[in-house]
This record gives structure tokens, C-alpha cells and sequence, in this order.
């Protein structure tokens, strides 16, 4: 559970919009001017935060089960996904532009394998002054774009497209904020 209280209505959620006090009409990301600025978090706390999120591949059953039993001739797809999905999570800086730069201090992804897809968790965990709900998401985005990667061999139809795969819901499931 947050610790973080209920926001207000008409106040912004964005655990990295509460630098300072502001109003709902204050676009944090923007300056008076409209230019695009990143928000400053210097004067906050640091505060141990965690955030999960989730998503999924749509995949023929056959890719699937090829999955499963460690055919797909590029190599392990799961354990390539893992490395690129904690990849991104340590870069989610560099490609979302606004992002801070935080120190992650661990990272675990959790794969499963259903009948036509596979689902893909990622839980990060750090401690400073800015949640990091947007590395859960590029972690998930990431492995799932490997696995993709490492199956469109075999995915594509005869035509060279891939018209049953698909990546899907992608979502954060749920963030903390505990004070040291």
C-alpha cells in the first residue's frame, strides 16, 4: 500500500509533479513561457519507492509452446527479454525526456507463459526523491519488444506480417512511497 494520501480532486496524481506546491492549472513540465522543463525534486525527501507494471504479448500457440521448449533459434527468448527489460529500466532517462535520472536498486521481472501470449511483470525499486512507475513501464515495453524480437521468425505469415501478434495492456499496477 502508498503511503502516499488520496490526491485531492482536481490535484495531479504524478508522484513526480509534487515537487512543490501546485495548482491544477500549473503544467509542472512547462514553464510560464510553455517551454518544456524538467521538475525539480532537489528539495524533496528521499523516500524508498517501488512500482509494478505489467503487460503482455499476443502470440500464436505455436510460438508459444516453441517458447516453452527453448526452440526459437535465435536463443532464450525469456532470458534475453529479462536482460533488455532490465536494460531499459536502468536507461528510461535517456528516452523519456523529462525523466530524472535515478538510482535503481533492484529490479525482478516475472514471466508467464498462457496459452497464445506471454505476460510480462517488472518491479522496480529505488530510493530518492521521484517515483519510478515510467522504468516499470519501459522494463515491460522493452521485454516485451525482445520477445518480439525473438520470435518474428516464426510469427510472421506468408506474407511477412504479423497479424495475431500484438503487444496489450500495458499498465502500472501499483506504486509505494515510504519514508526513510
Amino acid at each position: 500500500m502508498s503511503d502516499d494520501p488520496t490526491p485531492a480532486e482536481g490535484s495531479n496524481p504524478d508522484p513526480r509533479a509534487d515537487a512543490g506546491d501546485t495548482d491544477s492549472k500549473d503544467l509542472t513540465h512547462t514553464t510560464d513561457e510553455g517551454d518544456v522543463q524538467m521538475v525539480d525534486v532537489g528539495d524533496k525527501p528521499d523516500s524508498e519507492r517501488r512500482a509494478v507494471a505489467a503487460g503482455e504479448i499476443r502470440l500464436q500457440a505455436s510460438t508459444v509452446e516453441a517458447i516453452r521448449d527453448d526452440q526459437i533459434g535465435k536463443g532464450d527468448v525469456l532470458a534475453t527479454a529479462r536482460v533488455g527489460a532490465v536494460q531499459a529500466v536502468k536507461h528510461t532517462w535517456e528516452t523519456i525526456p523529462m525523466c530524472h535520472q535515478i538510482p535503481i536498486t533492484n529490479v525482478d521481472t516475472d514471466f508467464e507463459l498462457g496459452e497464445d501470449r506471454v505476460e510480462l511483470e517488472v518491479a522496480v525499486e529505488t530510493t530518492g526523491k521521484t517515483g519510478c512507475e515510467m522504468e516499470a513501464l519501459e522494463g515491460v515495453t522493452t521485454g516485451l519488444n525482445v520477445v518480439w524480437d525473438m520470435v518474428k521468425a516464426v510469427e510472421k505469415d506468408d506474407n511477412g506480417q504479423y497479424p495475431e501478434t500484438g503487444i496489450e495492456n500495458v499498465r502500472v499496477l501499483e506504486k509505494e512511497k515510504r519514508r526513510k
